[in-house]
């Protein structure tokens, strides 16, 4: 096999913020595997929260030996954005191979569209007002918070769109004390979800606490083996591939997940349609899809994934699987 890793950078369609920061761009790496006369493509964002870089990712996959499988991958590389990039690079050039989709190859059914949320950038309570009124019409709105003047902006995002369904993500800005005093105007304000709202090495403060809104764990579960650490804190587990490191763990993520009585959150880091496109199989029925990477961004793959009023749609052969 023969295993390429280029960096490539995509525009965003506005300055994007969170809590931890602001860009302006998509920096992503494009793994390429080629054996024969296949070739497979996948996709990674290196998240600095994580400890990556692209250049550190970029090693890592090019430490790899010349010959293995998903299943040799499993224990070659850690759960992360470079197993990820790899893992569905190699789906999509076993697809290619067997002339049949990714999801036949996994024993799933056809994906549907699944509606996804759409991201309304961290901004002063009049921006994003008026950001959440120019995006009124999408049935669901996702909210970066994690500040200390979280209540206007939250106001403000219902009064601009108040009709949609709200989630909010704290990226773990919160304390337990915050949370707490903010549950009840959660309540009020008709939110569905309140992701990561401690940061993940003192969640323990979720432990008894109750959780009239549901509480979904994002920096605190990356893989299988984070399972048992979120019991009592959490109702929702958000999968995401570059936490996972790729479709493999993520599909059994979910399944686990769901046995343990979770609810399932499919999310994604700012990247392309590529990057996208394996979660949607993962998205199947999901409690919450956040698929909207493609939708921030000011130009995307020449085959992009397909979005309108029913949700993001399974990705066409020409980008992926």
């Amino acid at each position: 096999m023969q295993i390429s890793v280029t960096p490539e950078s995509f525009k965003l369609a506005q300055v994007f913020t969170i809590s931890r920061g602001s860009r302006t761009e998509a920096k992503v790496l494009t793994v390429r595997i080629k054996a024969g006369a296949k070739e497979g493509r996948g996709e990674c964002v290196p998240y600095a929260r994580y400890g990556e870089t692209l250049e550190s990712v970029t090693a890592e996959i090019e430490a790899l030996p010349e010959q293995f499988d998903r299943e040799a991958l499993y224990d070659l590389l850690p759960a992360g954005a470079a197993r990820n990039a790899v893992d569905c690079a190699l789906w999509d050039m076993e697809a290619k191979a067997a002339g049949k989709r990714a999801w036949e190859l996994a024993g799933l059914p056809a994906p549907k569209p699944e509606i996804t949320a759409y991201t309304l950038s961290l901004d002063t309570p009049e921006n994003m007002q008026a950001q959440a009124a120019k995006n009124a019409f999408r049935p669901l709105l996702k909210i970066k918070l994690g500040t200390p003047d979280d209540m206007p902006r939250l106001e403000a995002v219902r009064k601009g769109a108040p009709k949609s369904r709200i989630i909010i993500d704290a990226n773990e800005g919160w304390s337990r004390a915050v949370y707490l005093d903010l549950v009840p105007h959660l309540q009020r304000l008709g939110v569905s979800l309140v992701e990561q709202p401690l940061p993940a090495r003192d969640d323990e403060g979720l432990i008894g606490l109750e959780r009239p809104v549901p509480v979904c764990a994002d920096e605190s579960a990356h893989d299988c083996a984070s399972l048992p650490q979120l019991k009592g804190k959490y109702d929702i587990v958000n999968i995401k591939l570059d936490k996972t490191g790729g479709l493999t763990e993520a599909l059994r993520l979910k399944e686990a997940a769901l046995a343990q009585g979770y609810g399932v959150m499919v999310g994604c880091m700012v990247g392309t349609s590529l990057a996208m496109a394996p979660a949607t199989l993962v998205a199947q029925g999901a409690t919450v899809t956040d698929l909207d990477g493609p939708l921030l961004l000011a130009e995307d793959r020449a085959t992009p994934l397909h979005f309108d009023e029913l949700g993001v749609h399974a990705p066409a052969p020409e980008l992926w699987g």
